[in-house]
């Protein structure tokens, strides 16, 4: 006899967490993420459906295969995973558990999600982030990028979070941590109006590239200069 597990009927979609890498498009016209673990070559957008990363022609969450979105139940069990070197860089997401799941003691597995928030961890320096930006590598037609600070921001093709939300659509929700590890309380919600921390870090990336382009105007115009001086 086979054992059959009662069916979960919630009144509202259940909640997640899990980290990924947020993704820019070659063309720069769209944003969404990628995961980190065995789905990491099919980058998703805000609002999504699972598909088989083996090919397979069965819907996700197939019991007999590992396809499908996966999430922890627990926010500070996805955080934990952000402190190997390798996902360092990585956000975390807040998730909606939509259309078929599996529950597993520590999470779920799932056929369709819709990502809420985001949440960007610190700059590489260990500034906060005011932007995300090129992070150096990607997959096929799209750009990973990763939480950059003013500073390191110059020179680098990089969305300020508000323009990543904006781009993703759907809603979602890109925050930055407050320096206590979780978001800060003020950040931009799609739709609503920018707030003062917002506004400042728009301007603090915007001075960043106009220094930088600044810079390069500099370094032209000495080599002008210096190819006078041979003539």
């Amino acid at each position: 006899m086979r054992l059959r597990l009662p069916a979960e009927r919630p009144t509202e979609p259940p909640t997640g967490y899990k980290i990924a890498h947020p993704v820019l498009s070659g063309d720069g016209t769209r944003a969404g993420f990628t995961g980190v673990s065995l789905g990491g070559a099919l980058p998703y957008a805000v609002l999504d459906d699972a598909s088989c990363v083996y090919g397979r022609r069965h819907r996700p969450p197939a019991r007999r295969c590992d396809c499908g979105f996966h999430c922890v139940h627990d926010r500070a069990a996805a955080e934990d995973l952000r402190c190997t070197a390798e996902h360092r860089a990585a956000v975390l997401l807040e998730v909606s558990v939509l259309g078929a799941y599996i529950r597993f003691e520590r999470g779920f597995r799932y056929a369709r999600q819709r990502v809420r928030t985001a949440t960007a961890g610190p700059c590489g320096c260990g500034a906060g982030a005011v932007a995300l930006a090129d992070a150096g590598w990607g997959r096929p037609g799209w750009r990973a990028l990763a939480p950059a600070c003013a500073l390191c921001v110059r020179g680098r093709t990089s969305l300020s979070l508000a323009e990543f939300a904006r781009l993703a659509g759907q809603g979602l929700r890109v925050v930055a941590e407050d320096g206590t590890g979780h978001p800060g309380p003020d950040e931009l919600a799609m739709g609503a109006g920018p707030s003062v921390p917002e506004l400042v870090a728009e301007a603090a990336l915007l001075q960043a590239r106009l220094d930088w382009f600044q810079s390069q105007l500099a370094r032209l115009g000495e080599r002008g200069a210096g190819d006078g001086a041979q003539g």
